[in-house]
């Protein structure tokens, strides 16, 4: 049977995987074109059509100043996505470095880094991200470097078992013999074959990054208004709840699809991992 065939069964027998990959696909684009989903400013409204339900013409209603809501959230996917990704950037660097020295070296330094890890995971990581956010200042940046900072533990700690149990592997024992320096056993050895579960780690990471600095906007950590941003647009229209639902429904809707889908493209490859 033929690998174009298995492939189509298999993406037939697992539609929520595809629905998934398509939502983030989506999303992928319209953070780097977002004038491939609308041609509507959503900084610019039209104070005669403020307020608007959902319609043909305005597809997530408009604001209390006119503008487009399907058009601010399009637009508000590229600094929510990169505020995403440098947040899961900083954790998967810092925490991966630091699993990675304590797991090899071991000694004193494992037992300060652990005691480290330990602090950090015995504080919930939305209180960690606001403590972080306050001393770091205001500002998308600063969001998502402490969202990323609150993770690094979970990263660090993985890591770390997983360098402990490749550097067991009678392989790394064959390579020190011949001669290979701890450098080139790090590196071509332990590293690539502790680096699969965390970058699975990773992929779950991203569903909730996406959550936290929507939640730090939310609380008007991030990006000043009127700059788009998903937690910034979901507070925006708190006020406006009895009268205009959509204004915090639709963006709160994207948020939680983004996170649910995330969530299934990492269950999908651990189980492929597995």
């Amino acid at each position: 049977m033929s690998e174009a065939v298995l492939s189509r069964r298999f993406l037939v027998r697992r539609p929520g995987l595809v629905l998934s990959g398509l939502v983030l696909a989506a999303v992928l684009i319209a953070a780097f074109a977002p004038t491939l989903f609308t041609s509507q400013d959503p900084l610019t409204g039209i104070p005669s059509e403020r307020l608007q339900g959902p319609s043909l013409s305005h597809l997530f209603g408009t604001d209390e100043t006119g503008r487009d809501g399907y058009a601010r959230v399009v637009h508000g996917a590229g600094l929510s996505l990169r505020a995403t990704v440098l947040a899961v950037l900083v954790a998967f660097a810092a925490g991966s470095a630091l699993g990675l020295l304590a797991g090899f070296r071991g000694g004193w330094l494992d037992s300060v880094v652990m005691r480290i890890v330990d602090v950090l995971q015995a504080v919930p990581s939305i209180l960690l991200s606001l403590a972080l956010v306050t001393a770091l200042g205001f500002g998308t940046t600063n969001v998502a470097i402490a969202v990323g900072v609150a993770h690094l533990a979970s990263f660090a700690r993985l890591m770390r078992a997983e360098v402990l149990r490749v550097r067991s592997g009678v392989f790394v024992e064959a390579a020190r013999a011949s001669g290979v320096r701890w450098g080139g056993v790090l590196g071509r050895h332990v590293l690539p074959n502790a680096l699969g579960p965390v970058l699975v780690l990773a992929t779950v990471t991203v569903g909730i990054a996406v959550l936290e600095v929507s939640a730090l906007s939310f609380l008007g950590f991030g990006a000043t208004p009127p700059t788009p941003e998903w937690g910034a647009l979901v507070a925006s229209g708190r006020n406006f709840l009895a009268t205009a639902w959509w204004m915090t429904t639709f963006p709160g809707l994207t948020v939680a699809a983004v996170v649910l889908a995330a969530n299934r493209v990492s269950r999908a490859l651990d189980g492929e991992r597995s």
